[in-house]
């Protein structure tokens, strides 16, 4: 299939929708609070922000895979042969808890698609939304960026210094961690943990660092560090690759009451941001 589509012609796949259902299982909970080295959840405990991204996965056979481990393109998502797959960003509501050990729902739309023109070449956008459910009520509502970008060096560093932090939390990415967070999410995309993959075929220097785990540990070192605050929403965006077995510090500030800038990255500068919005509980307590 050509490697360049008309718009017209990717725009078949707006609006392809696809639905999974999930019992939000006790002993992939306990597998991701050790990925993480934190308490487990009990059943019917809410699950800690970002954690559902281990579920709803589709199992596909190993013969519905790319090359890249990923399922094979043309099918629910555009096709963009011969390009790279970054996750670029997204935006995330937290509306109500989900809760372990209970059956859900998603439901995920294209939302959107656009070919655009960058430095590095030609790239592919596309927005996927997801509604997450669960005994019939709405309590996530998330759009995830994904980019296709054609092959070329990847922007390993940024020349800004990281802001200035009212929390921070040092993270060393071995490849182990990068394993295990594979392992739970069910995510076959090989530059998270095949060596002559990432270095030989997408010219990265090393493993690459998911950047759902980023954003994950980002939110987690917020929650750490305002345990009063409740998230209600989380905008992040990946500026550049973190590379396994390099540290990074996840840090960040409060901007005004209610929001937080959070900041992933190390001495080459950022690379990733988010924003968050909260409730203080007990704000909300004594308004109850």
């Amino acid at each position: 299939m050509p490697d360049n589509l008309p718009q017209e012609t990717l725009q078949r796949w707006l609006g392809n929708r696809e639905q999974s259902t999930d019992r939000l299982d006790s002993a992939l909970v306990a597998r991701v609070a050790a990925t993480f080295s934190r308490p487990c959840p009990e059943p019917g405990d809410p699950l800690p922000p970002l954690w559902h991204w281990a579920f709803f996965q589709n199992p596909l056979p190993g013969a519905q895979l790319g090359g890249d481990g990923h399922p094979t393109r043309g099918g629910f998502l555009p096709p963009a042969d011969d390009r790279n797959r970054m996750w670029a960003g997204g935006r995330v509501e937290f509306l109500t808890p989900l809760k372990v050990g209970i059956e859900a729902q998603r439901v995920s739309t294209v939302t959107d698609i656009q070919e655009k023109h960058g430095r590095t070449g030609s790239l592919l956008f596309v927005t996927v939304q997801h509604d997450y459910s669960q005994a019939g009520e709405l309590a996530i509502r998330e759009a995830q960026d994904i980019v296709y970008r054609q092959p070329s060096p990847p922007k390993l560093s940024l020349d800004e210094p990281m802001p200035e932090a009212d929390w921070s939390q040092t993270l060393d990415p071995d490849p182990v961690l990068l394993f295990r967070y594979s392992a739970v999410t069910f995510n076959g995309h090989r530059i998270h943990y095949d060596w002559p993959y990432v270095t030989g075929t997408e010219g990265y220097p090393g493993l690459v660092v998911h950047g759902p785990l980023i954003a994950t540990l980002q939110l987690q070192a917020f929650c750490d560090a305002n345990p009063q605050a409740r998230p209600t929403s989380m905008r992040y965006r990946g500026l550049r690759p973190l590379i396994a077995d390099k540290p990074f510090r996840t840090t960040g500030r409060i901007t005004a009451h209610g929001k937080a800038e959070l900041t992933a990255g190390n001495d080459d500068g950022p690379a990733h941001r988010a924003t968050v919005e909260f409730h203080d509980i007990e704000d909300q307590e004594s308004r109850a």
